[in-house]
């Protein structure tokens, strides 16, 4: 009786698991020929519309805001990113072909790669959501469970493969996976929502691997905060004629969420695959190109992020231990730690604060995930973390 049981149920979770892949393919086949479909995946990867869906039904205290919730950077735009774009507003009544062109040339001698290596878009999310598109139509996409796509199965064809036990890639069990059904790779270094960044020497060993079979993509949104930037990033792969794709977004470092400025690394025929699927840049103002030329030339500005950032972090490790919290230790600008409520509580309690935050529910463990945000806000948080647990 027992075993007629298990198997009614083990073919139930079985039909639900394939219907589930048939809905996501459909709606990827339909996205690539349909752009409001496309957009709805995009505003799903989107922090501003995963904000608005969690807190849709929790009350935000009317009281000053602490957003510590969508990883943004706190401390800018920098002076001179400010500059150059009141500097640009006059201009904006013209195209922006040269000012296109400039970036492109700058970011071409920042990271040491052809012009026609380099996609633009207005953010990365714009960029990911083509190469989830392109590649989904091809076959499943592999992904580490939990990372930042992981939790949109219901539009894209993905396969999960579950974190180790330090929370961090098994590229061993994700190189077994491969057998010709999937298509693309996708791995987020440093790991949204987790923080860790992998080691450069196993991810590179791991992209010789597999990289001849199968295309991997470096989500490298939060690469400017690991120890060593260049050393974890995976564009000495594309360099080196690797099937990969890299990732970069503006929006931490530079503090662009706002004016939305990102762009993908890659051999020109992987950049020609997805190019279909985005603007290229074209969606882009003159403003913005003006600012994101000014801020990478701003290192000061980046060196002053990464030391707030960090003293910021410091403070908020010293004030989870203290409060008898673990952590997950964290290259990017964020911290997740494992909650001893429902993250859905926590949320709710901490918004009647006036403190916005992200949850997530992994390994059998409810987790708060913790934007950086400056010294004031995070005293802000452990006040208002102190009294909700209190």
């Amino acid at each position: 009786m027992s075993s007629n049981l298990n198997r009614r149920n083990w073919l139930k979770k079985s039909l639900f698991a394939t219907a589930g892949l048939t809905t996501a393919s459909a709606f990827i086949q339909k996205a690539a020929a349909n752009p409001v479909l496309r957009q709805e995946l995009q505003y799903s990867l989107l922090p501003e519309f995963l904000l608005e869906k969690e807190y849709s039904n929790i009350p935000v205290a009317a009281k000053t805001l602490v957003r510590l919730s969508a990883n943004e950077n706190p401390w800018g735009p920098s002076e001179k990113t400010k500059q150059a774009l009141i500097g640009a507003i006059g201009d904006a009544n013209r195209y922006a072909f040269k000012l296109r062109g400039e970036l492109v040339k700058a970011i071409a001698e920042k990271e040491g790669v052809p012009e026609n290596y380099i996609l633009l878009g207005a953010g990365s999310s714009e960029l990911l959501t083509a190469s989830l598109v392109a590649y989904g139509q091809k076959g499943k996409i592999i992904v580490g469970d939990p990372c930042y796509i992981s939790g949109n199965e219901e539009r894209v064809p993905m396969e999960k493969v579950a974190l180790t036990k330090d929370y961090q890639y098994d590229l061993d069990a994700i190189a077994g996976k491969i057998n010709g059904s999937q298509s693309l790779v996708y791995v987020t270094n440093p790991n949204n929502p987790i923080g860790a960044v992998l080691p450069s020497e196993s991810f590179s060993a791991f992209i010789d691997k597999v990289s001849d079979k199968i295309t991997v993509l470096s989500d490298e949104a939060y690469i400017d905060y690991a120890k060593d930037p260049k050393t974890a990033s995976m564009i000495p792969a594309v360099k080196a004629g690797k099937n990969v794709l890299v990732l970069r977004t503006m929006s931490k470092l530079y503090a662009f969420a706002g004016l939305r400025c990102g762009y993908a690394i890659a051999k020109p025929e992987i950049l020609k695959m997805i190019q279909p699927y985005c603007s290229g840049g074209f969606d882009m103002s003159v403003p913005s190109f003006a600012a994101a030329i000014a801020a990478f030339k701003d290192v000061e500005f980046q060196q002053l992020t990464l030391k707030n950032t960090e003293e910021s972090k410091q403070y908020l490790y010293s004030f989870l231990t203290k409060a008898g919290y673990t952590y997950i230790p964290s290259s990017a600008n964020f911290v997740i730690f494992p909650l001893k409520m429902k993250g859905s509580d926590m949320l709710a309690k901490m918004a009647a604060e006036g403190v916005m935050l992200r949850k997530w529910e992994f390994d059998r463990q409810h987790w708060c995930r913790v934007s950086i945000g400056t010294m004031d806000e995070m005293k802000a948080f452990a006040e208002a973390f102190t009294k909700v647990i209190s």
